[in-house]
């Protein structure tokens, strides 16, 4: 592995999970697949976050009340990744929880039009991440909350690495199976600089407790939906892989907030 290999793969990682534009030089020779490009996923959620967490830290400092600070913190992460993930998650809720069997839940999951399932579950995502950051607000210094949520970032992108690994393709003809599986190279090596980065970012600002916390709260998520996913559907698909992002922020960020 080269520097320049590395860099090209966080480009490529952060145009695929954002719509920050990237020089076209990282992507010459490129075939459009994603199997090594993945183990720069923690560091290229980390780089996505990073404007969110710097407005959250500035917020903080300047005095902004907890919860307009987390709303507006939510706000830029929406605009910086184009709402990606919170469309898996809305479309993996609504195949999930409306699909009878297989091949209506995905059929469901490829329907643009949003159900009750999917609402109910953006309403709950936003409302906890908004919640917990809020509370984040209150126990942390400004530079502390912005390195939480760098550090959540990290986590989040590394359980979707996890879970994409983990199980098979749902359909053979979706985003996820077009731009191949992780390698498993690349994944212990996403795993392995998800945890480290986090550990890094968070351990200044928190303790040893609260990075305990977090690691087994992604573990748990990333776990208990691979679990339904498999029984649902038979594997992964991009939304789902999407979702995964959307529940370890959740269940991070929870148990950030109890612990701090």
């Amino acid at each position: 592995m080269t520097i320049q290999d590395y860099i090209d793969d966080v480009a490529r990682s952060v145009a695929f999970l954002s719509r920050v534009p990237v020089p076209q030089r990282h992507f010459i020779g490129h075939d459009g697949r994603l199997s090594r490009a993945v183990r720069a996923f923690p560091v290229a959620g980390v780089l996505i976050v990073l404007p969110a967490a710097a407005l959250a830290a500035v917020l903080s400092a300047l005095g902004a009340p907890p919860l307009l600070n987390a709303f507006a913190t939510l706000a830029l992460q929406v605009l910086i990744t184009g709402a990606l993930h919170e469309d898996g998650l809305s479309d993996s809720a609504d195949g999930i929880g409306g699909g009878k069997d297989r091949e209506s839940a995905l059929a469901i999951m490829k329907d643009s039009r949003i159900g009750s399932y999917g609402a109910v579950a953006l309403i709950l995502s936003f409302g906890l991440r908004a919640a917990a950051t809020a509370a984040l607000a209150t126990v942390l210094t400004p530079s502390g909350l912005g390195m939480a949520l760098l550090a959540v970032a990290a986590a989040s992108r590394t359980a979707m690495v996890w879970h994409w690994s983990l199980l098979p393709p749902a359909r053979r003809d979706g985003v996820a199976a077009s731009v191949g599986e992780p390698d498993s190279s690349a994944t212990i090596t996403a795993l392995a600089s998800g945890m480290l980065i986090a550990t890094l970012l968070l351990l200044p600002h928190g303790t040893v407790l609260s990075l305990v916390l977090i690691l087994a709260a992604a573990a748990l998520s990333v776990l208990a939906f691979n679990r339904i996913a498999m029984r649902k559907i038979g594997g992964h698909t991009g939304d789902t892989i999407g979702a995964t992002q959307q529940l370890a922020e959740m269940s991070v960020l929870f148990a950030l907030a109890l612990a701090l």
